[in-house]
C-alpha cells in the first residue's frame, strides 16, 4: 500500500507530507469503499436489508458511499504509487544505486505481502494486484509527458471498448477463474445458497476463513480481468508519474491554478456521471449477458477518476492554505504507516464482523457498520501518531524495507519524536 516515495528514512529529510497526507485520507475511503462486504452487508438480500431499524438511514448511506467513495480511493491509492515510482527511481539514480532493481525487489515483496493477505485473511486485497501492475511501469519511464498522458487517458478508457469486445463475443477472460472458484468453493460446501452467510454462521472460525479464501483468490481475479481493472489502474499510475515527474507534491504552491481546474472540472463531471452510475448499476443488467450493462462501464470510466482527482487537489489545496495548523496534519502518521494500517483493517474487521471474533457481520445495518469504520480509523490515527513517536517506521514498512534492501535497519528512536 505505500507508495515507493514513502521511504520512511530516519533522516530523510525530502518528505513531502502533502502524500502522507493524502495516503492516511485514502485509508479511510478504503475501509469505507471495503465495509460492506467485510461486514457482510452486502451479502444480505433486501428483504433482510429493509428489516433493520436503520434501513432508511442505510439505504441514504449506500446511495452516497456509491457516488462518493466506490472506485475514487483506490484510484488515489494508484495515484499515489506513480508518483512513489518516480521518486524511488530518481532517488536511487542520484545516489547510484540501481533504481530499477530496487524497484522491483520491493514491488515482489509487495506480492508476497498481497498473496499472504489474500490466502490467509481477506479475498478483497489490492496489494498483489499493485505490486504486479507496477512490474510493467518501468516500460513507460522513457516516454515523453504527453505520450504518458495519453496513454493513461487510452488505459483509463480502454474498459469500455473492452466490454464491447465481450458483448460482441460472449466471452470474458475471467470465465475459467470463476469456475475454477467455484469448484473450490463447492468442494468446501460454499455454494450459492450459504455463500452470503459462510464466513458469519454460528461455528465458523479460522479455518472457514482459508477455505473461503482458496476459492476468492480466484473470485478476485476473475473479476478485476473483466472489470478492466488492470488497465485503469496502470492508467492512473501513468498520471502519478507525469505528477511525480513535475514534482507537484515537493512544489505544490507552483501548480495552485492546475489544482483550481481540476477540482472544479472534477466534481462538475465526476458527481452527475456517478449519480447516473448508480442507478444503472441497480437495474442488475452486466456485461456479456446485456448491452445495457455497457453504461456501467461508462459511467466508471468517465466518473471515477475526475472526482479522485478532485478530492486530491482538494485536499492539497486546503492544506497550501494553512500548512502548519492544518487539520489535515493529523492524518499524516496514519499515511506513513499505510501497510500497517491496511492490514490492520482487514485484522479488526474479520475480529469484529466475522463469527470468529464478536460476530457483528450481517447483525447490523450499514449505519452501525460506518460507524464501526469511523471509530477504528480514528484509533489507527491515534495509533499510528503514538507509534511514530518511538520508532522510525511502521512494523509491516520497516520489515519492507529490510527485505527490499537486505539489511538490519534500527527500528526504535532513542528520543521519542513528534511524528508531524
Amino acid at each position: 500500500m505505500e507508495p515507493l516515495a514513502n521511504t520512511n528514512a530516519p533522516h530523510n529529510v525530502e518528505r513531502a507530507k502533502i502524500l502522507d497526507i493524502l495516503r492516511g485520507f485514502a485509508l479511510l475511503g478504503i475501509f469505507i469503499a471495503n465495509s460492506q462486504m467485510l461486514s457482510g452487508y452486502m451479502f444480505l438480500p433486501e428483504h433482510s436489508k429493509a428489516q433493520f431499524g436503520t434501513s432508511i438511514s442505510d439505504n441514504i448511506l449506500r446511495l452516497l458511499q456509491f457516488i462518493l467513495v466506490e472506485g475514487k480511493f483506490y484510484s488515489l491509492f494508484s495515484l499515489l504509487f506513480g508518483i512513489g515510482f518516480s521518486i524511488i527511481l530518481v532517488s536511487s539514480e542520484q545516489k547510484g544505486n540501481n533504481g530499477l532493481k530496487i524497484f522491483y525487489r520491493r514491488l515482489i515483496i509487495l506480492i508476497l505481502f498481497g498473496l499472504l493477505h489474500l490466502l490467509l485473511l481477506w479475498e478483497g486485497d489490492i496489494l498483489m494486484l499493485y505490486g504486479l501492475i507496477g512490474l510493467l511501469l518501468p516500460f513507460f519511464r522513457k516516454c515523453t509527458d504527453k505520450t504518458l498522458l495519453l496513454w493513461a487517458a487510452f488505459l483509463i478508457l480502454s474498459p469500455i471498448l473492452a466490454d464491447i469486445i465481450w458483448l460482441s463475443t460472449k466471452w470474458t477472460p475471467g470465465g475459467y477463474l470463476e469456475k475454477r472458484a467455484i469448484s473450490i468453493s463447492e468442494q468446501y460446501g460454499i455454494t450459492e445458497q450459504n455463500f452470503g452467510g459462510y464466513l458469519f454462521k454460528e461455528g465458523s472460525g479460522y479455518a472457514e476463513i482459508l477455505k473461503w479464501c482458496q476459492g476468492g483468490i480466484y473470485f478476485r481475479y476473475q473479476y478485476i480481468l473483466d472489470s478492466g481493472r488492470i488497465m485503469k489502474v496502470l492508467g492512473i499510475f501513468l498520471i502519478g508519474f507525469y505528477a511525480g515527474r513535475k514534482k507537484m507534491y515537493a512544489q505544490p504552491e507552483a501548480y495552485i491554478p492546475l489544482f483550481i481546474k481540476i477540482r472544479k472540472w472534477g466534481f462538475i463531471i465526476g458527481i452527475p456521471i456517478s449519480i447516473a452510475g448508480f442507478y444503472f448499476i441497480i437495474d442488475e443488467k452486466n456485461v456479456p449477458r446485456h448491452w445495457a450493462g455497457l453504461a456501467d462501464t461508462v459511467c466508471y470510466a468517465l466518473g471515477v477518476v475526475p472526482m479522485s482527482l478532485a478530492y486530491t487537489c482538494t485536499l492539497v489545496l486546503h492544506w497550501l492554505k494553512n500548512k502548519n495548523s492544518s487539520l489535515l496534519n493529523r492524518l499524516a502518521p496514519a499515511g506513513r504507516m499505510a501497510l500497517t494500517n491496511y492490514i490492520m483493517q482487514t485484522v479488526l474487521a474479520v475480529a469484529i464482523f466475522y463469527n470468529i471474533g464478536l460476530g457483528l457481520g450481517t447483525t447490523i445495518g450499514y449505519t452501525y457498520v460506518l460507524f464501526i469504520v469511523i471509530v477504528v480509523y480514528v484509533f489507527q490515527v491515534i495509533f499510528s501518531t503514538l507509534w511514530l513517536r518511538y520508532f522510525y517506521y511502521g512494523p509491516l514498512e520497516w520489515i519492507w524495507r529490510m527485505l527490499t534492501y537486505g539489511k538490519f535497519l534500527r527500528l526504535v528512536k532513542r528520543h521519542p519524536i513528534n511524528p508531524s
